[in-house]
């Protein structure tokens, strides 16, 4: 899981380009497309598979099970505290073929653009994704560009869809827990939904919320090291931890018991979850994971994540239970146990 040695030294200048907007001939297929692709795109995204221009790209693959994930972005605002639209969508589908244990290789990109998106944001989108791609170590492959009215979408919407390659003898299933497996998670709940929160609602704080977008095929393969016997990862975006553990409970039939002392929220998030009257457990993160292993390999996989950068923060949040199946509790700092249930609706809108 390699990443470009030069990634930090990149410049991104915008190129001289004929409008400062989009424009629906962009979109056309036409002059302007081409150089929309040429000047813009290509320079950003260049591999020996991209670089041909065909209509598919043509991988040469290691041996192995292939892991595939596909993700939609419609975040607004397009750029919030930590991120914007162009590294979520990297790290986001990174991060999803990363969970099934998988060494994340390409990823193919689509983007659809708002006439008027001013060119110099869609540049920025543009570097910020070339960025997080080498600190991946992903190639961008093949793509799409697509125009719409204004209107017909908000400023730009991203589709990334990704493979990797899974190493022989790791499955993860959230399907294979058993009672006595330990219940990890890498580090603060809702950094990035209360980051992307606070700009739309306006508010502000002594310190800036901070979004949390990173990609973690990093971290699964040290946490893979460590524990050659974990059950399962899952990075807990939209509906937060509180949704990923439940999924976790009902497909292995289980019971999941946490101990809320040991999850951690920063206090400026913990601040913007008050005032806006909503639970940590449910709001989305897009830079952590959970990991559930052996209780037997516990102390190695804690010790393996909190060296890593992206683990630092890494907590026993909770073990495996066969009371309850398919249920999820909590220890509250008062000794009282309640159940942690799956959201009804969306609290938190257009946070990926």
């Amino acid at each position: 899981m390699s990443s470009h040695p030069d990634f930090e030294k990149m410049s991104c200048p915008l190129p001289l380009m004929d409008h400062d907007t989009i424009q629906l001939a962009h979109g056309a297929g036409g002059l302007l497309s081409a150089q929309l692709i040429d000047k813009l795109i290509v320079p950003r995204f260049t591999s020996p598979e991209l670089d041909v221009l065909e209509d598919q790209a043509v991988l040469d693959l290691p041996p192995g099970r292939v892991a595939f994930s596909t993700d939609t972005f419609v975040v607004s605002p397009i750029f919030f505290p930590g991120g914007d639209i162009g590294d979520l969508a990297v790290n986001g589908t990174v991060n999803d073929v990363a969970m099934s244990g998988a060494d994340p290789i390409a990823l193919s990109v689509g983007f659809v653009l708002e006439e008027g998106l001013p060119m110099s944001d869609f540049h920025r989108v543009l570097c910020s994704m070339e960025t997080a791609a080498a600190r991946a170590g992903v190639r961008i492959v093949t793509g799409d560009t697509k125009v719409v009215g204004r209107g017909s979408c908000d400023k730009i919407f991203i589709n990334t869809s990704g493979i990797g390659v899974i190493p022989e003898g790791v499955r993860l299933s959230a399907g294979s827990l058993a009672p006595g497996d330990t219940v990890i998670l890498s580090g603060t709940l809702a950094d990035h939904g209360m980051a992307v929160m606070t700009v739309r609602e306006g508010l502000s704080f002594q310190s800036t919320v901070t979004s949390d977008t990173v990609a973690l095929n990093g971290l699964v393969e040290t946490i893979l090291t460590a524990g050659p016997g974990t059950k399962t990862l899952r990075d807990p975006t939209r509906g937060g931890a509180a949704t990923t553990l439940n999924e976790f409970a009902k497909s292995s039939k289980v019971g999941i018991k946490l101990d809320e002392s040991t999850i951690t929220v920063r206090p400026d998030v913990a601040g913007a979850c008050e005032i806006l009257g909503i639970d940590p457990m449910y709001v989305a993160n897009e830079g952590k994971l959970i990991a559930v292993v052996p209780a037997a390999e516990k102390e190695a996989v804690l010790a393996a994540m909190r060296g890593h950068e992206h683990g630092r923060d890494a907590a026993i949040i909770g073990e495996i239970v066969a009371d309850h199946p398919g249920l999820v509790t909590m220890k509250t700092g008062l000794g009282a146990e309640r159940i942690v249930d799956m959201s009804v609706g969306e609290q938190l809108p257009r946070i990926c």
